[in-house]
């Protein structure tokens, strides 16, 4: 069983952060840990507040894990500022994970903004150059590129300048687009689109912590990226399907949809 790390947010709704990278690697037959930087109060309707967990801690956090579990692969999502950033880039070029798959985590899907403006120019400094791959959406990799993207050639184009300043993979989401969410994966080798399925089903909370996830499964797997990435895309575009109608707001993915259906009710 290979062994994954998950550096997150916490979700109390339990539908996105580290609840979402847990399910996932559970899931996927992975055996998961966490290094939690950040709680939030947070359900389906959307982000009510954030509190930011302590920079040292979350360095205490990552030793623990690392001084006595094998880790195979690491999952970075939400952090919540540079002192976050700085201590989770120190650590793990200290402890040198083979695998480390990064999802820029800037604002939830209900439009709370969960990398404050003044903390990307360290997102950018200190955990881009980590990144075995890096999953921006949309707005994302518009504000980490720097260019609007209207278009699947404008997706590579910023894809490529992120590869140019350092990171190994970018895969561009396209869930944002018009259409079908094609996904875009660039690598210095070149650029390759997965194509993706626009289902009608709007509880999708959790989507790109989960597609990160999946991801990190992977690679520590032995699989290699292109197969990550497709094999990931699958698994998600299922958890859609049997979306989970539960609360009022946006449900979570069903993790679980190979084990049991989909219930509803809130």
């Amino acid at each position: 069983m290979k062994h994954l790390l998950t550096i997150a947010g916490s979700d109390s709704g339990g539908g996105a952060g580290i609840q979402a990278d847990l399910k996932t690697f559970s899931a996927l037959g992975a055996y998961g840990m966490t290094v939690i930087s950040a709680l939030t109060a947070q359900n389906t309707r959307g982000v009510q507040a954030v509190l930011p967990i302590d920079a040292d801690f979350v360095g205490k956090q990552i030793d623990s894990v690392f001084q006595d579990i094998r880790v195979d692969a690491v999952k970075i999502g939400m952090l919540p500022n540079p002192e976050v950033m700085r201590v989770v880039a120190e650590r793990l070029n200290r402890y040198k994970p083979l695998w480390v798959v990064v999802d820029p985590v800037m604002v939830a899907k209900g439009g709370h903004s969960l990398m404050p403006a003044h903390a990307v120019t360290s997102f950018c400094e200190f955990i881009l150059p980590l990144a075995s791959v890096l999953t921006p959406n949309l707005p994302e990799a518009e504000a980490l590129a720097g260019q609007k993207i209207t278009s699947f050639d404008h997706m590579e184009s910023a894809g490529r300048a992120l590869v140019d300043r350092g990171v190994a993979a970018v895969l561009v989401k396209g869930g944002h687009r018009e259409g079908e969410p094609t996904d875009v994966l660039v690598t210095p080798g070149g650029c390759q689109r997965f194509a993706g399925v626009r289902l009608n089903n709007r509880h999708t909370h959790g989507t790109g912590c989960s597609l990160s996830s999946a991801i990190a499964v992977g690679l520590a797997n032995e699989l290699d990226l292109a197969e990550s990435v497709k094999r990931a895309k699958e698994y998600v575009t299922e958890g859609i399907r049997n979306g989970l109608p539960i609360g009022g707001g946006t449900g979570p993915i069903h993790h679980f949809w190979a084990w049991w259906p989909s219930a509803s009710g809130n």
